[in-house]
């Protein structure tokens, strides 16, 4: 079980880096938001176990941090 963890996770990981690598135009605060939401819900699926609560709030914390970032 902890093999799909692990392959999930660099899946989501590799997607995520891959989606953003195709938004040149978008803003700083959108890129921080973004890269935010996606570290977040995979700090929250691994840290719940692949629950999807944990996924959804790790998304929704992990956005908001990255867009109060500043640069």
């Amino acid at each position: 079980m902890k093999t799909l963890h692990k392959f999930t996770l660099g899946a989501l990981t590799v997607a995520l880096l891959i989606s953003l690598s195709g938004c040149p135009s978008m803003s700083t605060r959108g890129r921080n938001t973004a890269i935010g939401a996606g570290v977040g819900a995979v700090g929250g699926a691994v840290l719940t176990g692949g629950s999807a609560l944990g996924t959804v709030g790790g998304a929704a914390v992990g956005g908001v941090i990255g867009h109060e970032i500043r640069n």
